[in-house]
């Protein structure tokens, strides 16, 4: 008996499709669908490529802005420095 029909037995024995996978991962409650996601990027090869280094610069940032967050501005501040440089 395949593992499947143990823990769904419920569940027809043919393959679902990516229709019917969506619309179930869809259903989850948030929690499930972002650990389901990270888990499906996780299983994906490397297929960016960091040779123009964006990637790796990134990464810098992000550990930076960890380190040092009293570096970073709120949304609003953003949208007020934006606005002075327009105007």
């Amino acid at each position: 008996m395949p593992i499947a029909r143990l823990f769904f037995p419920e569940y027809p024995s043919q393959m679902a499709t990516i229709v019917e996978v969506e619309k179930l991962a869809l259903d989850l409650p948030e929690r499930q669908r972002a650990t389901l996601a990270a888990n499906l990027l996780e299983s994906l090869p490397a297929i960016l490529s960091d040779e123009d280094e964006g990637i790796a610069e990134a990464l810098r940032r992000d550990t930076d802005l960890d380190a040092n967050p009293d570096r970073t501005i709120s949304l609003e501040q953003l949208d007020s420095q934006i606005r002075g440089r327009r105007g």
